[in-house]
């Protein structure tokens, strides 16, 4: 099951053989994020998941406790979802497939057509409306307040992922020009790990989003927020009212919280009531103390303040999980009006960097999880991997069932058209019969089977930001290609040839007298 706090869900690990404490004196700056990096690219303590074949399926490391951090009294956590055992167990379940059959089950109900259907129906009603969020009065995140000047950012154990972060040098900004006119500079320590809390201010609607934030003093940051995502959108909506936007930043709390927050809803669903369903339970919110916001009562820190639409701050550069530096832009500051915490807190963090690390693992539980929710947009699709060296948007291998001719196209152009996969850059589509998490069986079926001018489709839209390589910031080029098998009315088309395939008979004579050959 889910814990209800990090500092169970540490125990648990430890319990497991899963957790490594250290003693040792560490820096926050470059030090904890390369040892965390070095864990992270080491096998897993746990057998790695059968479905992913990648490079990265057996690494992961164990999670890490420093216990002694220069500048701060609170030790940090890192590393703590980056394998396939953990997020697994912090999601409660015992594989990411279960999982997705959960959520096939919640999105894709039967619906009963009797009254004893429908009575036999209500135990599920009750707990769908269990997911709910539960107000309570007071928490674990509120036992030490500090607020106005008390509050102070740079007393937290803020890490720095990667040497240049946070130096503006103009080939590391996506406008050189813009340096002389920035009069505040952040440092290289972002808070990495925090669920950012935020309401739209039309119908009071929730959004938990995973948006990194640079430090740039005791009360200040910069707060990282796609165009794209959510949050952006309410600080829009905030910002038409002529008002602030209420934000906060959680740090632990329940071990189902940092991946909610992280997962691409449809929109209507609230990440709040996502974590509840995986929680099997509703999330216990407490109302903060500065902002009309309520908060995971659990947390082990919370920082409450207000996003300011205007007079933008340069954030960046960041070391970013593409395995490069995002470049430094401007994007909006957030003020810090107080800062809550439990009594001995542990500050939670990631480090952010090229594959495997622990955000790959994330996004893996994202892939699996949400396939019901992509089937049921694009019915066409029965799996589907995003592979490591894809780094998640840039690519996604499709298998489907082949019907008709130009299909795979339409495939490619709806899955442009769904949420965040809209970012994909490359699409792949093949077979029902290829192994989409084999990427050297997709490889194959890519080189053998596409004539590069009939079966590429090239199209023109909304890319992710992170993507360096895109003529203009957000705004690029994609393309798919279809490797199935090609059928009259696609083109010119020739006979395709049959795989080679041997006969069952054979295979099993073979198998059942393997040990007489005596090949070692």
């Amino acid at each position: 099951m889910p814990t209800d706090t990090l500092s169970e869900f540490l125990s648990f690990l430890e319990k497991n053989n899963e957790l490594a404490r250290i003693k040792t004196p560490v820096s926050p700056c470059l030090e904890i994020s390369h040892i965390a990096d070095r864990v992270s690219k080491t096998p897993a303590p746990h057998p790695h998941n059968e479905l992913d074949r990648s490079f990265a399926s057996n690494l992961g490391g164990k999670a890490l406790l420093f216990e002694s951090v220069a500048g701060s009294d609170f030790p940090v956590a890192i590393n703590t979802f980056g394998s396939y055992w953990r997020i697994n167990q912090a999601l409660g379940s015992n594989s990411l497939e279960d999982l997705a059959n959960r959520v096939q089950a919640l999105v894709k109900p039967e619906i009963p057509t009797t009254l004893l259907q429908k009575m036999r129906k209500l135990p599920h009603l009750m707990r769908l409306a269990s997911y709910a969020p539960k107000s309570v009065r007071s928490g674990l995140c509120q036992q030490v307040i500090l607020e106005g000047e008390q509050a102070d950012l740079t007393k937290l154990p803020i890490i720095q992922c990667w040497p240049q972060d946070g130096t503006l040098e103009p080939p590391l900004m996506a406008n050189p020009s813009a340096l002389p006119n920035v009069s505040q500079r952040g440092t290289g320590r972002y808070i990495t790990l925090g669920s950012v809390f935020t309401t739209n201010p039309l119908d009071g609607s929730r959004n938990i989003g995973m948006y990194r934030v640079q430090i740039y003093g005791p009360r200040l940051a910069a707060m990282h927020c796609h165009v794209h995502h959510d949050g952006a959108r309410h600080l829009r909506l905030w910002k038409s009212q002529g008002k602030k936007m209420p934000t906060a930043i959680v740090l632990g709390g329940p071990s189902v919280l940092p991946y909610s927050a992280s997962a691409p809803l449809p929109p209507g669903i609230e990440e709040i009531m996502f974590a509840g369903f995986l929680n099997s339970a509703g999330i216990e919110l407490v109302k903060c103390r500065t902002i009309d916001l309520e908060v995971p009562a659990s947390a082990e820190i919370v920082i409450e303040g207000f996003v300011d639409p205007h007079s933008p701050l340069m954030e960046g550069p960041f070391g970013d999980h593409t395995g490069y530096y995002s470049l430094a832009d401007y994007y909006h500051p957030f003020h810090v009006t107080a800062i809550t915490h439990r009594k001995k807190p542990i500050y939670p963090t990631t480090m952010v960097g090229r594959i495997p690390a622990e955000d790959y693992f994330l996004g893996k539980a994202t892939e699996r999880i949400f396939l019901p929710l992509l089937r049921m947009i694009i019915p066409d699709i029965i799996d589907y991997t995003l592979p490591a060296s894809g780094v998640f948007h840039n690519c996604a291998f499709v298998r489907i069932k082949k019907e008709y001719p130009c299909q795979a196209r339409r495939v490619m152009h709806a899955i442009w058209g769904a949420g965040q996969m809209a970012l994909t850059k490359f699409i792949i589509v093949v077979d029902e019969n290829i192994d989409v998490h084999n990427e050297q069986e997709v490889l194959f079926r890519l080189f053998a089977n596409c004539d590069p001018q009939r079966d590429a489709e090239f199209v023109h839209g909304p890319v992710d930001i992170l993507d360096h390589a895109s003529p203009d910031l957000g705004v690029g080029s994609k393309i798919g290609f279809d490797a199935t098998i090609k059928i009259p009315g696609e083109g010119q088309v020739r006979p395709y040839p049959p795989d080679l395939v041997m006969d069952h008979e054979i295979k099993q004579l073979v198998d059942q007298k393997w040990r007489e050959y005596g090949i070692s």
